[in-house]
């Protein structure tokens, strides 16, 4: 199974910076797949890509992902092609719709219809890494726009019509999507056991395409914490879930609550978002299950992480993408070192 690392996150600032190269810098020395690095209203995703493909020798590098709300899809393909240039072709370009709250708050651009705008806007991006002229006439996109002055133009990059596209969705309709003219899919949310849920309009998406699942690269994201105190782990975990079942996304959208009621937990996730809304965020954490928490996370003794990640092997996954975890940059390699052997005698044995 691939490892991959994650940096950044919606709130970080960029201050312990100096700890992430280190970090980064361990998994390119260990082999890792690739290093995902996220945006939304603290650093974004690109500049700091940029940094670490300098400092780093065989890693990959993608966002994961640039919000397209944030860019137009011209320069987002203008800044894929200009990453994978200046990385010696390490790019992977990841894209995803993010959220209302962000969307229409921070970038003041419409939320509606995000499934319409993302097929759209992967078309166009799929155009400029391909070398094309830019000219297209969608719903939601028009190039050159009319009645102006603009004419078609293309990127003086080289193209990169192979340059993998990776895509973070979570609904039925954009997991199928995802198949269907993705090459990775980076994501959440994700219990082995009902991995189908996921998986399956992915499935669907791919067959569209003439392709199967093993043509789409299935990256989750994970959080591996081992300790024999193992109700200490679930206590201390179940205040991030309250938060994803109830802050990631409004009152009314949160495609992470869908998802994990999708999977079974429905009445879970409409008390713990009904709690968390109400602003008594320790009860919304209380109300979290053990056996959710257990479910959705890699956390319990070494035997109990590596069936889980047995579990998600045999669920279909390609690789884990492994947060850092420790307040020091020693501490988030030691960590790192030790999630990748028990990942890797998980899943060799």
């Amino acid at each position: 199974m691939k490892v991959s690392v994650s940096v950044g996150s919606a709130y970080y600032d960029g201050e312990n910076w100096d700890d992430v190269v280190a970090y980064v810098k361990a998994a390119d020395r260990l082999g890792l797949d690739t290093v995902w690095s996220a945006e939304a209203w603290g650093m974004e995703a690109v500049a700091a890509l940029g940094y670490l493909a300098a400092v780093t020798e065989q890693i990959r590098l993608g966002p994961g992902i640039m919000q397209i709300s944030a860019r137009t899809p011209a320069m987002a393909a203008m800044t894929a092609l200009s990453m994978a240039q200046i990385s010696g072709d390490r790019f992977s370009l990841g894209l995803g719709v993010s959220g209302p709250q962000v969307v229409e708050g921070l970038h003041g651009e419409a939320f509606a219809h995000p499934l319409g705008r993302l097929r759209e806007y992967i078309d166009i991006v799929r155009m400029g890494i391909n070398g094309e002229r830019l000219v297209y006439n969608g719903r939601h996109y028009v190039l050159p726009r009319p009645g102006g002055e603009g004419k078609a133009l293309k990127s003086s990059i080289r193209p990169r019509p192979d340059l993998p596209l990776y895509l973070a969705t979570l609904g039925p309709k954009s997991l199928e999507l995802t198949g269907e003219v993705a090459d990775g899919w980076l994501g959440t949310a994700f219990i082995p056991e009902h991995g189908d849920i996921m998986l399956d309009p992915i499935r669907a998406g791919a067959a569209k395409a003439g392709r199967t699942l093993d043509d789409i690269d299935v990256q989750i994201g994970a959080q591996i914490t081992v300790s024999d105190d193992v109700d200490a782990l679930i206590a201390r975990a179940r205040p991030a879930m309250a938060f994803t079942l109830g802050g990631m996304g409004s009152a009314t959208t949160n495609f992470y609550n869908a998802s994990f009621s999708r999977a079974g937990y429905a009445d879970v996730c409409a008390e713990v978002q009904r709690l968390w809304v109400e602003g008594d965020k320790a009860a919304a954490a209380a109300a979290v299950p053990e056996k959710l928490v257990l479910s959705a996370y890699l956390i319990g003794t070494e035997s109990m992480v590596q069936d889980r990640v047995r579990a998600y092997a045999a669920a279909g996954v390609d690789g884990l993408r492994l947060s850092p975890q420790g307040k020091t940059a020693a501490e988030q390699i030691a960590h790192l070192e030790m999630a990748v052997d028990l990942i890797n005698s998980a899943t060799e044995a």
